[in-house]
Parts: structure tokens; sequence; C-alpha cells
């Protein structure tokens, strides 16, 4: 006795979409959701600078503010009111990179009052000194 079973239904070959919309409404809905909360406005007070932007330096000197706010000019301490005299007597030049490090505790107000304090003696061209990941200075025009 041979049985044959006869199969009425047939192969599909069509994408159910159906799942696919469901998944994309979530994201939707989550993206919806979380690009407010990505957005951050925090009112900050910052100094006033009217400073241009300048090109890369070739040798530069060291102006150093420390954690307790002295300055010094290479390895030499100066005083605030005696930099710009000091650079000028040091340079004679004042279109030469400045490098500007500071402590991580000064303040950024002290650190721009500095800027400032340069940028009124003529000396536009100062870059910032960071520690890059290796713990190697590097300078940010």
């Amino acid at each position: 006795m041979a049985v044959h079973l006869k199969s009425d239904l047939q192969e599909t070959h069509e994408i159910n979409v159906t799942p696919f919309i469901d998944v994309m409404l979530v994201l939707l809905i989550i993206f919806m959701v979380a690009a407010p909360l990505a957005t951050v406005d925090l009112p900050v007070d910052l100094p006033a600078s009217n400073a241009a932007p300048h090109e890369k330096p070739d040798k530069p000197i060291y102006v150093t503010i420390q954690g307790d706010l002295a300055l010094a000019l290479g390895e030499t301490p100066v005083k605030r009111n005696d930099l710009v005299s000091t650079l000028d007597a040091l340079l004679g030049d004042k279109s030469k990179r400045i490098y500007l490090r500071a402590d991580s505790s000064v303040p950024y107000g002290e650190m721009m009052a500095i800027l400032e304090r340069l940028r009124a003696g003529g000396y536009l061209r100062v870059a910032l000194v960071a520690l890059d990941a290796g713990g190697k200075e590097q300078a940010t025009p």
C-alpha cells in the first residue's frame, strides 16, 4: 500500500516586513525620547576675549602659571606686571609664538587674564600647552 501525500502548501519567497517595521518604530521612539536628553544647555559666565586665531609657531618660549598663580618665564619667576616687559627684553620680536602652560588647578578666569595681558602687550601668537595621553607636552595653537 503506497501512500501519496500531496501538499497544497507552496513555498513563499516574500520577506515578512512586519517585524522589521515594528523594530523600526521602537527605534524611532527611543531616538525621539533620547535626542532631547543628549543636548546640554548649561549657563556659563565666560570671560571676554577679542583675540583672533593665528598660525603655528616656529620656536616658542614658555610662560607658566603655577598652582599658586605665580608666573614663570621659562624657568625664571616673573611678576604679572613685569611679564610683557620681560618678554620684550628677552624676545624683541612680538611675532614669535608664546606657549602658555597652566596648572590644572588654575581657574579659567586667571588664565584668560594672562592671555589678555599678553594680547594687550602685543603678543598675539599664544598656544596652550596640555599633556597628551602618553604624558608628553603638546601645544594647541
